[in-house]
């Protein structure tokens, strides 16, 4: 069976392998450049809102000047989309660029659908945290995405509550496990936090905390490490935690879950930057009572984050324009307008360092008007975010997640034997799709 390609590598050094499989169009397209004879339209595949608006501006000023021109097509999220866009791809019918989540680029590349831009905006890097850029390189020389927005995870809590019950926001999970402790034999009836398994993302970042690196390559083969010690430790810490009752065990998004937020039931939330959206909508009684802080930390001082989220800009190898197409996602994800546009428009937390503070990030979140200094504290949160290793099939390490995960954690159970199972199920999956796997 011949093996698919691993996404770490260059394109050429698949190409000299004879490990390069797929449909994408040739490298030899016709308008490698951004100067074109003739104006160049480009189509955009996205899913966030208000992608259009950004585009019309980039369409009014540089790409008039350049003969540019960007139309945004809405599209589903998540596997839809990349579903979407690998059968597009063999058909040569893939757009110029696409919006692509970090952990779905590995998929992509191995299906050949995007292209390597390291020319065209690799100077860009500068502009990104390490742990941010490498997720769009996958750890190689090649550039097969611009960042556009990151989910660095944090620590929220109500901070009333943590007065009332004299509480102090923990630093390390150590003191983490403490506090949950300490909360349930002051109010029996309040959670510190749950622990969710319908988030798969949430537990990846935790781990990616710890240092785990579930995808990681070597020669032409995959090496899965999801059931590695820095995994087992995140699934050891919870799944203890929930054994013995000091945390909730229930999962998150699920109307009780909200109203246990809403009422104070459960009074600490770790997430990520993006969390006032969602507590602005499950909690609205409690605006202004949480305060953000960072995650707590394995050793004590650090400053190490996950990431919870988070998507790219890529460009096609159908693209007959990659190098106008690389020139606009430089821009989108990297121009000061461009970027407080995406804020404004699209509510996104850009991965660009820069934009980070001030500008359109300069005040608070609304439902934070206790923390004024809120995106000065998550920059610098962002700038310890720990680099992410993904693979070709993470929708099915997630699924596995999921299922052996809930049942674990609705029985009070080890979680050890949960994790062993997502990393077989992972493994499984890899050579049943023609992979090379090292065991």
């Amino acid at each position: 069976m011949k093996y698919r390609i691993v996404a770490v590598s260059t394109a050429a050094a698949l190409a000299a392998t004879g490990l390069l499989s797929g449909c994408g169009s040739s490298d030899d397209d016709s308008g490698d450049g951004p100067a074109a004879s003739g104006p160049v339209s480009l189509t955009y595949w996205a899913w966030a809102p208000g992608l259009d608006k950004v585009a019309d501006i980039w369409n009014t000023g540089e790409g008039k000047k350049t003969g540019i021109k960007v139309t945004v097509k809405k599209q589903a999220s998540g596997d839809d989309l990349v579903t979407k866009i690998i059968t597009a791809a063999k058909a040569h019918k893939a757009p110029d660029l696409v919006q692509a989540e970090y952990q779905a680029l590995p998929t992509l590349v191995s299906n050949d659908v995007l292209a390597d831009i390291s020319k065209e905006a690799g100077d860009a890097k500068g502009e990104f945290a390490d742990g941010i850029w490498q997720q769009t390189t996958l750890g190689s020389d090649a550039l097969y995405a611009v960042p556009q927005d990151s989910g660095p995870l944090m620590f929220y809590y109500r901070q009333d509550l943590f007065k009332q019950y004299g509480l102090s926001v923990p630093t390390t999970w150590d003191e983490f496990a403490e506090t949950a402790r300490t909360l349930k034999k002051k109010a029996p009836g309040k959670d510190l936090t749950t622990f969710s398994s319908n988030d798969s993302g949430l537990f990846a970042g935790l781990a990616q905390q710890a240092g785990a690196k579930w995808w990681t390559t070597g020669g032409d083969k995959w090496k899965v490490a999801i059931d590695d010690d820095a995994t087992r430790k995140v699934a050891d810490f919870w799944g203890g935690l929930v054994k013995e009752g000091a945390v909730d065990n229930q999962p998150m998004y699920t109307p009780a879950w909200n109203k246990a937020l809403n009422t104070g039931k459960q009074i600490a939330w770790v997430s990520a930057v993006w969390a006032p959206g969602t507590l602005t909508t499950a909690a609205p009684d409690t605006k202004g009572k949480w305060a953000m802080a960072p995650l707590p930390q394995w050793t004590a001082g650090q400053n190490v984050t996950g990431s919870w989220g988070g998507s790219s800009t890529a460009v096609t190898n159908d693209s007959r324009n990659k190098a106008a197409a690389a020139t606009f996602a430089k821009w989108l994800n990297t121009d000061s307008e461009a970027l407080a546009a995406l804020v404004k428009e699209s509510g996104i937390y850009p991965a660009a360092t820069a934009a980070q503070t001030g500008g359109a990030l300069a005040q608070a979140p609304d439902y934070f008007p206790n923390q004024p200094d809120f995106y000065t504290k998550a920059a610098e949160i962002a700038k310890g975010t720990a680099p992410a290793a993904w693979g070709p099939n993470v929708n099915v390490a997630y699924t596995a997640f999921k299922d052996n995960f809930a049942e674990a954690a609705k029985t009070r159970s080890d979680f050890g034997p949960a994790l062993t199972a997502m990393q077989d199920a992972t493994v499984a999956d890899l050579k049943k799709q023609g992979f090379g796997v090292s065991e």
